[in-house]
């Protein structure tokens, strides 16, 4: 039997084949405590005030690094000058809550899943659909497009990410392939540099990245002990590390190659909804349910801006920045997208258009328009 049809169950065990069983875990944490002449039921005490005193022992050295803030330095920068930015297009054909969008790479297609269970394939030129497809779960939380532009994954509350080519001449849908299996519902997912790599995050607290030709997993990451409700990847080809956020309030980077995270950054109060590394990709933005974004420096390993305004109070459920990152674009609860200035870390102005609260947020690739997903089962294209 092929890898395409295998059950749930036997991809979970092919998933947890390499990992180390609780039992053994358990067995090595009290054979430490034996060679320390700790008693077992004060290893974890011990070991979690000893991570507590080193996380502050860390948190001191930053601050010494830290000599200056994001805004001192941005001081001598001019403001950003009048922004033109306008609703240009409107993208109707959903009966539900759109839940998630995607640009592709040829900066004119747009794919976008929702609710009620289609995912549409758009020509955001013409606003007309291309392509409609009904999957057999509702609520497709995650879509995305290959870098070649010629295939579309998606998933949602069937555990799975389905993988569809597209193409005018067959009924597409007799292509679909599952690539992925979680033991969760799946909530996020982006191809990692070309189309035969599948990166998924899921609400088992795991990210995955899998073959797409075979639908094996290739490496899996664990780390996260809430929901993983969003990941990204560098821009660049080069990198070798992603980003994931989720109801833990953490931001966690991984090394691809080890399956390992390299760096944990927190600060948020409550869930990550969204997560976006920066055009230079050393540096990232959140989005999280206590209103604020945060922009997070991997080379300085800290926190270096926070844009929040005390008069707004409603999640932000996606970010990103324009093609330079002087700009961070945020989609908010309360239906606007907030314009920041991402050096100064002011609000610059606020973008109105949208009847329900915006659900993802995109820059176009060549940075010409953003395109913002929403609740009132609308896509919007603003230029």
């Amino acid at each position: 039997m092929s890898d395409e049809h295998s059950t749930p169950v036997e991809t979970k065990e092919r998933s947890t084949a390499d990992e180390p069983s609780t039992a053994k875990i358990i067995a090595s944490v009290q054979a430490i405590a034996v060679e320390t002449g700790i008693r077992s039921s004060d290893t974890v005490d011990v070991l979690a005030r000893e991570a507590e005193d080193l996380r502050r022992k860390l948190e001191v050295e930053r601050r010494k690094l830290n000599d200056v803030s994001i805004e001192q330095a941005a001081e001598s920068l001019e403001p950003l000058t009048q922004l033109n930015i306008k609703q240009r297009r409107i993208l109707k054909g959903h009966a539900g809550k759109v839940l998630c969008m995607d640009w592709s790479l040829d900066k004119r297609h747009i794919v976008s899943s929702s609710q009620d269970g289609k995912v549409i394939v758009w020509d955001g030129f013409t606003t007309n659909k291309e392509h409609a497809l009904t999957m057999p779960t509702t609520w497709v939380m995650a879509c995305a497009y290959s870098p070649s532009a010629q295939m579309i994954a998606c998933g949602g509350l069937d555990n799975k990410c389905s993988v569809v080519p597209l193409s005018f001449e067959d009924d597409i849908l007799q292509k679909k392939r599952s690539v992925a299996t979680h033991t969760s519902y799946m909530s996020c997912c982006t191809f990692l540099r070309s189309d035969n790599l599948l990166l998924t995050g899921s609400g088992d607290s795991t990210c995955a990245i899998w073959d797409v030709e075979s639908g094996q997993m290739i490496q899996n990451f664990h780390g996260h002990i809430g929901d993983i409700f969003a990941i990204d990847v560098p821009k660049s080809d080069t990198g070798n590390i992603f980003i994931s956020g989720g109801a833990d309030k953490h931001a966690l980077v991984w090394d691809i190659r080890t399956g390992q995270c390299v760096q944990s950054f927190e600060g948020h109060e409550a869930d990550i909804n969204t997560v976006r590394f920066h055009p230079n990709n050393d540096a990232f933005a959140t989005g999280s349910d206590d209103a604020s974004c945060r922009l997070f420096d991997l080379r300085a390993d800290r926190q270096v801006c926070v844009y929040e305004k005390e008069s707004v109070l409603f999640p932000v459920n996606g970010v990103d920045f324009s093609l330079s990152g002087r700009i961070l674009f945020a989609g908010y609860g309360d239906y606007r997208v907030g314009v920041w200035d991402s050096l100064k870390c002011v609000r610059h102005s606020v973008l109105y258009g949208h009847e329900n609260r915006i659900s993802c947020l995109r820059t176009s690739p060549d940075g010409t328009a953003i395109c913002t997903a929403s609740w009132d089962c609308t896509i919007r294209i603003w230029a």
